[in-house]
């Protein structure tokens, strides 16, 4: 059992996390951001804002002979008026890799939302202990990765033995942007997004750009993405275009080309991975935009359902099958110029053989199993040979 004065307490910096692109002073200690404060400047919607601070694929990484540490956080947890209480956000450990342990943080700040009215009501609440013990014993990598879906300010971090920061080990950085399903959805933990499994299977290092309701082509997230180092990068775009009712197809198609121009900007020759939407039968051919349905909270469920008309696409409005047919068009003209421009329909992520099997539970996210397919498929098909990252 280890007392206080064992603990050794070391500074939170930038070089002990990794996943970030921005990290904030508060008044309690540091945020990570996943957008640049230059992108948040020109940002007025709150489900982005409250989406890039959410740390989908943020992680303390850290060096050490310590058997027990402790980590101060003060979380931001979400409550929606009218539907089911949400999870507690988890905290994940990884000790030279593998999976050592799991957590929560208690207190923290309630944000309730109001799907209906679109209104939001924070209350403030105190900071919580993350604690993991029993740790192996000598020199040794640690991982904690932050919940993906909570925002979490880093207040304090102890251990009973000095922490250092981790060398680089020269892994490749893969950059993502995408919507909900790449931020996480409903995935069991921050290490079972499909994206970080996808990433542990194909031995990188992931950046997630995946945003909640938030793959919008904002041209601030394509700068974010120009200015960001990385080897690989994907982007997932459309099913956030349609749920929103953003854009017609005349406008669809010229802003795929102005996000895709301006990361070439910064990464001119990086094999780039347009990915399509995965297979959403409620928006396959009805356009949105997407409405709650609260019916089931009773039973705890909620479910969303698209709104628009499937006869208004002959007026231009999208829905997912327009935007892959889009997309492949896009990126076959473009690839005749650019060698390391390449596609990949969604739906071999997760299709209509999938639905029976793996039906998603609210009509729009997949659960823990599916982002477990989802995450070895994307391996097997970006990362294996002759794939666009198997370089």
């Amino acid at each position: 059992m280890h007392t206080t004065d064992d603990w050794i307490t070391t500074p939170l910096t930038g070089d002990l996390l990794r996943g970030a692109l921005d990290l904030e002073r508060t008044e309690h200690g540091l945020l990570p951001h996943r957008l640049p404060a230059s992108a948040r400047a020109q940002n007025t919607d709150g489900q982005l804002a409250m989406a890039e601070s959410q740390p989908s694929g943020v992680r303390l990484v850290l060096r050490t002979r310590a058997t027990a540490l402790e980590l101060d956080t003060l979380p931001t947890k979400r409550s929606y008026v009218g539907a089911p209480p949400r999870p507690e956000g988890v905290y994940e450990l990884l000790v030279d890799g593998r999976p050592s342990g799991r957590g929560t943080v208690a207190g923290g700040n309630i944000l309730t939302i109001d799907m209906t009215t679109g209104t939001t009501d924070v209350e403030r609440g105190p900071v919580g202990t993350l604690r993991f013990a029993d740790l192996p014993e000598g020199d040794k990598d640690i991982e904690i990765w932050l919940p993906h879906n909570e925002t979490t300010e880093l207040v304090a971090l102890r251990a009973n033995a000095p922490v250092a920061p981790v060398p680089d080990h020269g892994r490749r950085v893969w950059l993502h942007h995408g919507s909900s399903i790449s931020h996480g959805s409903d995935a069991a933990g921050p290490t079972t997004t499909w994206p970080a499994l996808a990433a542990t299977l194909g031995g990188v290092e992931l950046v997630n750009l995946g945003l909640a309701g938030s793959a919008l082509l904002d041209p601030f997230t394509a700068r974010a993405m120009r200015d960001t180092p990385a080897d690989l990068i994907s982007l997932k775009i459309g099913i956030n275009v349609v749920n929103a009712d953003l854009m017609r197809l005349r406008a669809f198609g010229p802003a795929v080309h102005g996000f895709l121009d301006t990361v070439r900007d910064g990464h001119p020759t990086v094999p780039l991975l347009v990915v399509s939407p995965i297979l959403c039968p409620v928006h396959e051919d009805t356009p949105g935009p997407l409405a709650p349905d609260f019916s089931g909270a009773a039973e705890g469920r909620m479910s969303w359902v698209a709104t628009g008309d499937p006869a208004e696409r002959a007026s231009g409005k999208l829905t997912l099958n327009v935007i892959r047919d889009e997309l492949a068009r896009i990126v076959a003209q473009r690839s005749a110029t650019d060698p390391h421009l390449y596609y990949l329909d969604g739906r071999e992520l997760y299709g209509e053989a999938d639905t029976a099997e793996l039906p998603l539970p609210d009509g729009l996210h997949p659960d823990a199993a599916t982002h477990r397919r989802m995450g070895e498929r994307f391996a097997e098909r970006a990362f294996a040979d002759q794939g666009a990252f198997s370089g």
